[in-house]
């Protein structure tokens, strides 16, 4: 598996690609182009150009969840795309279209309602897991089984009319198999980055984790929240980490203290075998 990072907030010296405060991956696996997340705006086909990637040949659009810095991409990608999208499979939790609300930024859920999304693509929304290929594995609802993680809402969704504290039951993640052990893909873990570890690990009847990639929703994390966590990844076999976008420096910090974490950009290209 070949994964690049079409966006990330951060960027990496001399490599000249836009950065965002938002996430899209670009994923190539056992002959499937796989696109995971479109970021906020355009920036991450400006950067896709320039890697010589040819959006227009996806095979997979993956949703993590419903939120702006995840899907606000959709349109400038459905305008790229054109007539081809219709060969598109969309992946993604049901609850992806809801709309959603946080005080002080409004309406940050996804600009374009499920019926118009389905105009454009071929929509399988699943709460079960999916798999893309015999490899690759969208883990669909995560289960929350700790008692340290995805206790706090993040705003209000508005779903059937009905108002109510969101707590993100559409978060999700990819998970790849590759020789060495699994590889775990994350947009912005509300989930919980343990729980999804824990079910990515009961989907493969894997424990050998050979990476973790993506944000781990540690921003501000009470001290406990990141002993707790740092104590499960102890009793793991994780191999490497690349938490970025959603993962503060402390929690960074924290990270590093007990295991290899490595760098994440705008650019940057991951393989696994």
């Amino acid at each position: 598996m070949k994964l690049t990072v079409l966006v990330d907030n951060n960027t990496l010296i001399d490599q000249y690609y836009f950065g965002e405060p938002a996430v899209s991956y670009w994923i190539e696996a056992d002959d499937k182009r796989i696109l995971f997340d479109t970021g906020f705006s355009d920036v991450f086909i400006k950067n896709a150009e320039k890697l010589n990637i040819d959006l227009r040949k996806t095979d997979y659009l993956v949703f993590s969840h419903g939120h702006l810095d995840h899907t606000w991409g959709l349109e400038p990608y459905i305008d790229l795309v054109g007539d081809k999208s219709k060969n598109i499979k969309l992946i993604a939790h049901p609850d992806i279209f809801e709309r959603k609300f946080l005080e002080g930024l409004g309406e940050i859920g996804t600009r374009k309602t499920k019926s118009e999304v389905a105009r454009y693509f071929n929509l399988n929304l699943s709460r079960k897991p999916v798999w893309l290929t015999q490899n690759l594995c969208f883990l669909g609802e995560i289960p929350r089984e700790n008692n340290f993680e995805a206790k706090n809402p993040l705003g209000i969704i508005l779903k059937n009319k009905d108002k109510s504290p969101d707590y993100l039951v559409d978060d999700s993640a990819l998970v790849y198999k590759s020789k060495r052990g699994i590889v775990i893909i994350t947009g912005c873990s509300h989930s919980g980055i343990c729980n999804i570890t824990e079910y990515a690990k009961k989907i493969f009847r894997q424990s050998n984790i050979l990476d973790i990639v993506g944000g781990f929703h540690l921003l501000n994390a009470p001290k406990e929240v990141l002993d707790e966590t740092m104590e499960y990844f102890k009793s793991c076999k994780i191999m490497s980490f690349h938490p970025c976008h959603c993962t503060d420096l402390k929690a960074k910090i924290e990270l590093g203290k007990h295991f290899l974490i490595q760098e994440v950009g705008s650019g940057l290209v991951l393989e696994y075998k």
